[in-house]
């Protein structure tokens, strides 16, 4: 119902989700878009979707505006190569503001040497 506005905004949501890595992003939302599109109730305009290493990682189906937003995101080439390997927060409020958040937690010092092993050749013999 909302994929064809979602796909609309994408482009904006995209370039969000990459500048998030440095600081939250808020997108302001065109109000009318949903309204002609949805049933007009407010309440339903309001969600949040989590979404970690590339997947929903929260319950959305209360939401046909969050499902579809996660339809969309998922659906994309582009997008699905941001989220791959991260931790996202994409909020909607009542003021049609999409907030954009990279929750990723910090690497652990035990992670940093997992990955420098993995990146060191073995010597040859």
């Amino acid at each position: 119902m909302y994929n064809h506005i979602w796909k609309k905004y994408l482009p904006f949501i995209n370039i969000h989700l990459k500048k998030s890595a440095a600081e939250d992003q808020v997108l302001t939302l065109n109000r009318v878009d949903f309204e002609r599109a949805g049933t007009g109730r407010k309440a339903g305009y309001k969600f949040t979707i989590q979404l970690t290493n590339g997947r929903v990682s929260n319950v959305i189906s209360g939401s046909p505006l969050a499902m579809n937003l996660a339809e969309v995101l998922l659906e994309d080439e582009n997008t699905k190569k941001i989220i791959k390997n991260n931790v996202y927060e994409i909020s909607l409020n009542t003021k049609f503001q999409l907030t954009t958040k990279n929750i990723t937690p910090p690497a652990t010092e035990a992670d940093e040497v997992k990955v420098s092993e993995e990146t060191t050749e073995p010597p040859n013999h």
